[in-house]
């Protein structure tokens, strides 16, 4: 089958063009100014709309078992809530795995949870949960047998590493062609105040923003970008960014040519500690936590100047239900996350793009082209270039919306996002050339993702993307 979409206006990261798009089959096939209708098989009425590469998710969490609790969004209902959304492409960070276990051992518990499910294309990050010789061997296997080019691991939780394990980790995956991810938060800092807070009565929510400070996370931030500069400038990207000291300490090594990119989440640009305070300040505990406006400002500032190259979500959901009944006077027993991957890009949209912050073609590099370029998935993913993957959202930005819970995909029994208005919204996404979604109507189909096999990574800090 070959598709027209007419009449729209085409953005990628470089820029924007009134072009016609041409897919036959799964790939874009051409580009220009007048495509005949003629040349395909069904049209789709683009007039008013912007044509853009389809969103891609780095950092999401379905099916995740944490130990209290498992997240009910699995790869079925998390990747249709993402389509719904325009994002096309998701990498989940696998959860951890029984004691000892290696690398493999996760990978194929997650090949299972995915490959009948999910409704996009996906792929995987590794985890890391200990470290010893037979792991720093394996990991050639997972980057170039497997095609799992990036990994995660922890400075807090279970499976923490030291410093000393983390030093021999950058340097192995800096050998073998892979991307370190860290959650950095100090550990020693979140358990004594968590149990210092606990033992003085303080159980409510708002007293576990206040265990995990900024400097908390910012500490382990300027710690793991000096061991990753002492691995040999090992590159390292650091998750779910919240803090402007943080992000002082990044922009350091990224003028020293240091190869480190930042990550943040909507919750961080729109979301502020005061949430804590409302009846229901449950359904805000993640790590790291909401920060005050004044955090959110020094984000925004970060994001336009190009020092934070991507925004994700960090989904992962537990019922509001589920998080009374188990920490209704005591936040050490809320399992963490929130929900967000359908409305990851109608946000940034409506809060940076139609507010003047960042262009059409900034929020393209934010949401899809420098994921992809990190991720080993470009040029196949991320553009709107002849022969690359026919993965479109097209977005009206004119549309007004209200989100209400009601009208998502997920599983989950809130939205941290209920009554916010956007100014902008995905009005339909293609994968692969096939539209999943349509005007509030999902079509797509369990089973269709297909598993991304992601290149070695290649991206060097001093090369803008």
């Amino acid at each position: 089958m070959k598709v027209l979409i007419k009449g729209g206006t085409l953005v990628d990261d470089a820029g924007e063009y009134r072009q016609d798009l041409l897919i036959d089959g799964e790939l874009i096939s051409r580009l220009a100014p007048d495509i005949s209708p003629s040349e395909a098989d069904s049209v789709i009425d683009a007039r008013g709309l912007l044509v853009m590469p389809g969103g891609i998710d780095v950092h999401t969490h379905f099916n995740i078992d944490v130990g209290i609790a498992r997240s009910c969004d699995d790869f079925f209902t998390g990747t249709r809530a993402a389509a719904c959304g325009g994002t096309t492409t998701i990498i989940d960070h696998m959860g951890f795995g029984p004691a000892g276990c290696n690398l493999h051992h996760q990978l194929g518990v997650y090949h299972d949870y995915a490959q009948n499910s999910a409704v996009i294309d996906y792929s995987f990050h590794g985890v890391i949960q200990h470290i010893d010789d037979a792991i720093l061997e394996e990991l050639a296997s997972m980057v170039h047998d497997e095609g799992i080019s990036s990994f995660k691991f922890y400075l807090t939780y279970q499976y923490h590493l030291q410093d000393r394990d983390t030093l021999r980790l950058l340097q192995r995956l800096k050998e073998v062609g892979a991307l370190a991810t860290v959650h950095p938060e100090n550990d020693a800092v979140v358990n004594f105040n968590r149990r210092r807070f606990i033992a003085e009565g303080k159980g409510a929510p708002i007293w576990h923003a206040l265990s995990r400070p900024a400097a908390c996370e910012a500490e382990a931030i300027g710690r793991t970008l000096n061991l990753a500069h002492l691995a040999g400038d090992a590159p390292l990207y650091i998750v779910h960014l919240s803090n402007g000291l943080g992000l002082d300490y990044i922009r350091l090594a990224q003028a020293q040519n240091q190869p480190v990119w930042a990550e943040t989440c909507p919750q961080y640009l729109l979301l502020d500690i005061n949430r804590y305070l409302e009846p229901d300040g449950l359904k805000y505990i993640l790590s790291p936590p909401l920060r005050p406006r004044t955090e959110q400002d020094k984000l925004w500032v970060g994001l336009v100047a190009g020092d934070i190259d991507t925004v994700a979500t960090d989904h992962c959901t537990f019922p509001l239900a589920q998080r009374r009944e188990m920490a209704s006077d005591d936040f050490t027993r809320c399992p963490n996350g929130l929900p967000g991957v359908e409305n990851r890009m109608a946000l940034l949209f409506s809060e940076g793009v139609a507010t003047g912050r960042i262009s059409r073609s900034r929020f393209v590099a934010l949401t899809s082209a420098n994921p992809a370029r990190l991720f080993g998935l470009w040029p196949q993913k991320g553009n709107l270039n002849p022969g690359s993957d026919a993965d479109l959202v097209l977005f009206d930005p004119e549309c007004t919306r209200v989100i209400h819970h009601a009208d998502l995909h997920d599983s989950v029994d809130y939205s941290p996002w209920e009554g916010f208005t956007c100014h902008g919204y995905p009005v339909m996404t293609l994968s692969r050339g096939n539209i999943i979604y349509q005007h509030g109507r999902f079509t797509g189909q369990a089973g269709r993702g297909r598993f991304l096999h992601r290149k070695p990574f290649t991206c060097q800090r001093s090369v803008q993307i």
